[in-house]
């Protein structure tokens, strides 16, 4: 009898963890109001804000996109400025010192994207769809209509 309700409290216990620790890997999704796009206005670093996303599900799609890349650990240093940035802000927090910046990257045949988390030396090529995919979320147009 003992043994089968610490089971049960077992059981209960795991169950109630199980649905924390899912619910904190989706925490930053809930919390983003928007997400903030900026683009290369001159050949130097110089960008002006172009698109606010505040819909919920454009912002959990492009968090989901983001979720399941497999990043590389790398420091790169490219050729050029990135094309685009965008971070996701939250208007009940003070402090966006701590905010990640996505730099975007065109690829020449306009048919991919690089992406950098220069903060946390983080680098990805997405393939083809999940380039336009999220490009089309992030900038409101597609990479063919980029000149």
């Amino acid at each position: 009898m003992i043994r089968l309700k610490t089971r049960k409290v077992f059981i209960v216990l795991f169950i109630i963890l199980l649905i924390e620790t899912s619910g904190c890997s989706n925490e930053d999704i809930i919390r983003a109001d928007r997400i903030v796009v900026e683009k290369r206005i001159t050949e130097t670093n110089v960008y002006k804000p172009i698109n606010e996303i505040d819909d919920k599900s454009e912002i959990q799609n492009v968090k989901d996109i983001l979720d399941i890349i497999n990043w590389e650990n790398v420091m790169v240093q490219m050729v050029r400025f990135p094309d685009y940035k965008f971070y996701f802000e939250n208007f009940n927090e003070e402090s966006q010192s701590d905010r990640l910046t996505y730099h975007l990257w065109i690829s020449p045949n306009k048919d991919k994207i690089e992406l950098v988390i220069e903060s946390k030396s983080k680098y990805i090529q997405l393939n083809k769809e999940k380039s336009i995919e999220l490009f089309k979320i992030i900038v409101g147009k597609k990479l063919t209509e980029i000149k």
